[in-house]
């Protein structure tokens, strides 16, 4: 069992040689390909590592037990040692998403519901907020707009990570089980006879993007610029400002008002554009050459309507993954760890099953 991961000990050597060689720093772009790389490959071989040495002491422990019956006892904490390292180092060659340690770009969009639709896209907003500020991650709200009553007709936010990002614990390797139509129920604070409504918010959540990552040719973009509104359309100022950038090519759109500066708001809209565009680029890839992708992550996908909030009885429920709790405030608060947990490990399951 295992006998490919010997490969993989030999190329985590070679890693480590080239990264102790000062010329290889010299160039910058391959020398975070090689550690990024290193990264990934260092839990696997401590795992190997600590899987080989633990079938060899069993071996030890069974040959000193059949001198010594007290010996017994540590064969059988061996062996199920042995078992939970087996699980750990399959989990580990899950084959992954090569997104993962990339920071993303969450969009909040109200959908049917009207206003309450808006505040509710504001709660969302705010769970994902603190959520952030629990596990460190770095947050900045690029562009929203605002609806009459507090909430939000749409939102985009930029989501970082920061430091050193252990494996499977990246932005998109956690927020991407987000992506899908979120619905709440419960009483309107606009509602004066107490029924529970229905209403809907949609979140969309892509990678973000370097410029690396997406090509884009200027002669393809469309750009318009106008005057910044606010709720209710009243003016914000006086100047065009505003920044609407069309990708030609793909119809794709992306806009910016939130900054004083027309400048200002064209990188941003340029920034939001191109993980729109990277996220197209990768779900065309999956089409051409993952149908078996597919059905691996069906479980979680993302154009599912995937959960409810209800608030008359605290509950939340994920209908991909048949997850329910009922600390729904809890889990508005930020506390999202298990929502998430139960899509990671649904998502690992359908992959092992797989491979």
């Amino acid at each position: 069992m295992f006998e490919a991961v010997e490969e993989l000990v030999g190329e985590h050597a070679d890693l480590e040689k080239q990264l102790a060689d000062p010329a290889v720093h010299a160039d910058q772009a391959n020398a975070r390909r090689l550690n990024k790389r290193y990264a990934e490959l260092t839990p696997v071989i401590a795992a190997y590592r600590s899987w080989k040495q633990t079938g060899d002491d069993i071996d030890t422990a069974r040959e000193l037990a059949a001198d010594d019956p007290d010996f017994a006892a540590e064969v059988k904490e061996l062996e199920a040692r042995r078992e939970e390292l087996t699980e750990r180092l399959r989990l580990l060659l899950v084959p992954r998403d090569p997104s993962d340690d990339k920071d993303v770009i969450l969009e909040i969009k109200a959908g049917a519901g009207g206003d309450e639709s808006a505040l509710f896209a504001g709660d969302l907003l705010r769970m994902y907020l603190r959520y952030a500020e629990r596990v460190g991650w770095k947050t900045e709200i690029i562009d929203a707009t605002e609806s009459e009553l507090g909430g939000y007709k749409d939102v985009q936010v930029a989501v970082k990570a920061r430091g050193q990002i252990e494996p499977g614990q990246g932005v998109w390797a956690r927020m991407k089980y987000e992506g899908g139509v979120h619905r709440v129920q419960r009483v309107p604070a606009t509602e004066s006879q107490g029924r529970i409504h229905t209403s809907a918010a949609g979140v969309l959540v892509t990678p973000e993007a370097e410029e690396v990552d997406v090509e884009i040719n200027p002669n393809d973009l469309r750009i318009d610029v106008y005057r910044s509104s606010g709720p209710g359309g009243q003016s914000v100022n006086t100047t065009d400002s505003a920044v609407r950038i069309t990708h030609l090519p793909t119809g794709v759109v992306a806009s910016c008002q939130n900054e004083k500066s027309q400048l200002q708001n064209k990188e941003q809209a340029l920034r939001i554009l191109r993980s729109r565009l990277l996220a197209i680029a990768q779900e065309e890839a999956e089409r051409e050459a993952a149908d078996a992708r597919r059905s691996q992550v069906r479980t979680v996908d993302r154009s599912e309507k995937i959960r409810t909030y209800n608030f008359p009885e605290n509950r939340i429920s994920d209908h991909r993954v048949g997850f329910k709790a009922y600390n729904l405030d809890q889990v508005l608060d930020g506390d999202l760890d298990a929502v998430i947990q139960a899509c990671v490990d649904a998502d690992s399951a359908a992959k092992l099953a797989a491979a």
